[in-house]
């Protein structure tokens, strides 16, 4: 038997994307958001709403980064996401990060974060809270990269957000193997 919950935000995993901006003054702002994903094959599409000092920075730069909240640094992404930049201009310092500026864009990557999208502004629309963003950049720390040299999750540990509990949950084990386990059913 099945429970209905009605309309609800919740998909299974929620990624907790930190999207990073600079003001006109330069100075690095982040915030938490968990309603977005890949769009397009270089498009990630997040959601959030129009009275963020993120979404302010966004229009005037045209810029935004995209890091992967990760498990060790769970409490300052939180905190991105509780308090406001228009309250508290200096929250990335507060949160203990430090901002490096991208080189593909006018917005920061965070150094305690260490996998992030360099995008560049397609669009948004302040009615349906949409925000689209061309990637035109994935930067990783070797620290998390496999012998392989791509992104090993096991070493990024990112964390995604339960919308029913409102727990943050990190990745886990490996269950398979894409583009070949299905071949079995063939």
């Amino acid at each position: 038997m099945r429970k209905n919950f009605g309309s609800k935000p919740v998909c299974y995993p929620q990624p907790v994307f930190i999207i990073g901006t600079y003001d006109e003054n330069g100075t690095p702002d982040a915030m938490n958001a968990a309603w977005g994903g890949i769009s397009e094959e270089n498009e990630v599409s997040i959601c959030i709403s129009e009275n963020h000092k993120t979404t302010e920075n966004i229009l005037l730069k045209k810029a935004f980064t995209v890091s992967m909240g990760t498990a060790d640094q769970v409490v300052a992404c939180d905190y991105v996401g509780i308090e406001s930049g228009t309250k508290v201009p200096d929250k990335v310092a507060r949160a203990g990060w430090t901002a490096i500026k991208s080189a593909f864009v006018d917005a920061p990557l965070f150094e305690q974060l260490p996998m992030a999208m360099e995008c560049e502004l397609i669009g948004y629309d302040p009615e349906h809270c949409r925000l689209v963003g061309k990637i035109v950049n994935v930067s990783a720390d070797e620290s998390i990269l496999n012998d392989k040299g791509v992104v090993d999750p096991m070493k990024l540990r990112p964390i995604t957000f339960d919308p029913m509990n409102n727990d943050y949950l990190v990745l886990g084990e490996k269950v398979g193997n894409a583009f070949g386990d299905g071949v079995k059913l063939k």
